[in-house]
């Protein structure tokens, strides 16, 4: 199957990898703004050819769409009108109300199959993609019932070949959960990382003291903004409603602090480690 990849980053170079790896993807067109980044893609033998916007698009059985959401909602209507009847679309964006709402009246809406791989790193560019990235990790797909039955099954051939679960979810209950469980975890981290550069000065002291919890809790405070800034954008209301609910949750802390009630406080710890028991499932 030829396959376009729509941005050679992260997230579009592995799973390109994985696809040549599984012989699911018989030749790979890169697709992307950023020649940089297709000439490394060339080079690391993630794509094998670099197309222009609508000489790859016509050319590909399967076009997947790995650029930030706010762009791919832009771009989507577009490569839809390009597109014939046999063809496949997907993305990989972190939102999705925005998207399937953008192309709910395209006459090719049919050929869309909105999917989010439920992984990502702080890292970017063609240079970080991995080809076992996905393995193990579940792969959404959200309003399956408005794409075609041979697309929808084109693309769980993918999710399968990335050895990835399929989750099937309405798209506005989608962009809730991952607000809950990926969003405001990269805004906590962001806000973390701030306060220690507010008050550690000696970036020094910061690098001799800092352990393994404080490294991984501000890891994702790397990633970059060109990414996090258009999801936070797309999913705005569902952030500022758990971002509500998580400084409620701070100043319970604080309160607990603040009047020595170390009963509450442990309180808190002990509720918070029901946590443990869901992800250790």
């Amino acid at each position: 199957m030829k396959i376009g990849i729509i941005g050679t980053g992260l997230i579009g170079g592995s799973i390109a990898l994985k696809l040549k790896e599984k012989n699911t993807a018989t030749h790979i067109v890169g697709i992307d703004q950023n020649d940089d980044n297709l000439n490394k893609a060339l080079k690391l033998k993630i794509i094998d050819e670099k197309a222009d916007f609508e000489t790859g698009i016509r050319s590909s059985e399967l076009l997947i769409i790995a650029i930030p959401v706010d762009a791919a909602k832009k771009i989507l209507p577009q490569i839809l009108d390009l597109i014939n009847g046999n063809q496949t679309v997907m993305d990989v964006g972190s939102t999705k109300s925005g998207i399937v709402e953008a192309i709910r009246n395209h006459p090719n809406r049919k050929r869309f199959v909105a999917f989010h791989p439920m992984w990502g790193t702080e890292n970017s560019g063609p240079e970080a993609a991995t080809r076992d990235s996905f393995t193990g990790k579940a792969g959404v797909i959200c309003n399956q019932q408005e794409s075609d039955k041979d697309a929808l099954e084109k693309v769980e051939k993918v999710i399968e070949n990335l050895e990835m679960h399929p989750i099937y979810m309405d798209a506005d209950a989608h962009d809730v959960h991952t607000a809950y469980i990926s969003h405001i975890s990269h805004i906590t981290s962001y806000a973390l990382a701030n306060t220690v550069l507010e008050k550690e000065r000696e970036e020094e002291t910061i690098f001799q003291l800092a352990s393994s919890g404080f490294s991984s809790t501000v890891r994702l405070a790397k990633s970059h903004p060109e990414m996090w800034v258009p999801i936070f954008r797309q999913n705005k209301e569902n952030v500022l409603d758990v971002l509500n609910e998580h400084i409620s949750q701070l100043r319970k802390f604080k309160s607990a602090l603040e009047k020595e009630n170390f009963d509450y406080l442990e309180e808190l710890i002990v509720n918070a480690n029901k946590i443990r028991g869901i992800l250790d499932k």
